[in-house]
C-alpha cells in the first residue's frame, strides 16, 4: 500500500433484487412506522450485514426511507394487508448471517451489532500499521477466542490488498480532517491521526501531540505548528494543522 490515502467514498448503486422483494412485502403490509428512522435503520442494518451485500457499499437508512417514500407516492390508495399481525415480523430481513472461516461462526451472546448504516470507517493495515479508509466490508468471522474479525477492502485498492483485521483493535469510525476553527481544541498529549509525508508515499499514522507553537491565524488559515510523536516508532515531526485528523476518541 504505497498510495496516498484517498478521501472519496464509494456511492450507493442500488438495492439488490432480494432487498427490493423484502421491501415490497413490507410496503404491501402498510406498516404505520414504515418511514420512521428507527424502522429504516433496522432494515438498512440488516441489508448491510446480509451475505447478498458482500462486496457492495453499506445501505444507509435514508436510502431505505427514500425508497419507501417514493413507492408510497406511486400508490394513491392504501392497500389493506390480509396478513395477520403475528406474521408481519416474519418478513423482516434476516439478521447478519455468521460466516464460517478459520474459526467459530457463533456470535458471542450479549454482543450487539452496531448500526453502520450512516457510519464511515477506517482500518489499520497489518502490512505497514497505517490507517486507510474502508471501501466495504466483505465478510466477518468469530475466532475461537471469541474475537471478531472483518475482511475489508480499502478505498483506492483492489482485491489483492484485502485484509482480515481485528474489529476491536484495527477498525474504528473514520477520522475527520481538522479545520482552522478546530485549532483551539488540540492540546498537548491529545491523540490525532497524522499524514506522514515520505519520499515516495504519504500515509496516515496514529500520533499524539508533544508540543504546540501557537501563532496568529491569517487569511491562509491556521499558522500554528504542532510537534507530533508517532505511536508506531516514537519519531517526532513538526507539522501544520492541515496534516492532522481528529480521531473519534480525541
Amino acid at each position: 500500500m504505497d498510495r496516498l490515502r484517498p478521501r472519496q467514498r464509494s456511492v450507493f448503486t442500488g438495492f439488490t433484487k432480494t432487498e427490493l422483494e423484502k421491501m415490497e412485502k413490507l410496503l404491501m403490509e402498510s406498516k404505520d412506522d414504515l418511514l420512521s428512522k428507527e424502522f429504516c435503520q433496522k432494515i438498512a442494518k440488516s441489508f448491510s450485514c446480509s451475505a447478498g451485500r458482500a462486496g457492495k457499499p453499506v445501505v444507509k437508512w435514508t436510502e431505505v426511507q427514500s425508497w419507501f417514500q417514493s413507492r408510497q407516492q406511486d400508490r394513491p390508495t392504501k392497500v389493506t394487508s390480509s396478513t395477520n399481525e403475528s406474521k408481519k415480523g416474519s418478513d423482516l430481513p434476516d439478521a447478519c448471517p455468521p460466516i464460517k472461516e478459520h474459526g467459530s461462526s457463533q456470535e458471542p451472546r450479549g454482543e450487539k451489532v452496531p448500526d453502520v448504516s450512516e457510519m464511515e470507517f477506517e482500518a489499520r493495515s497489518s502490512k505497514d500499521g497505517a490507517w486507510y479508509d474502508v471501501d466495504m466490508f466483505l465478510a466477518h468471522r468469530f475466532l475461537d477466542c471469541g474475537e471478531a474479525e472483518v475482511r475489508v477492502r480499502f478505498v483506492g485498492f483492489g482485491a489483492d490488498e484485502d485484509e482480515w483485521v481485528n474489529v476491536k483493535n484495527a477498525v474504528r469510525e473514520r477520522s475527520v480532517p481538522l479545520e482552522p476553527s478546530d485549532c483551539h481544541k488540540l492540546k498537548v498529549g491529545g491523540h490525532v491521526l497524522c499524514f506522514q509525508e515520505r519520499r515516495d508515499q504519504g500515509i496516515h499514522y496514529d500520533a499524539h501531540i508533544a508540543e504546540i507553537h501557537r501563532r496568529m491565524h491569517d487569511i491562509r488559515g491556521c499558522r500554528c505548528l504542532f510537534l507530533v510523536r508517532y505511536n508506531h516508532d516514537n519519531t517526532e515531526e513538526r507539522v501544520r494543522l492541515r496534516r492532522l485528523c481528529c480521531r473519534p476518541t480525541f
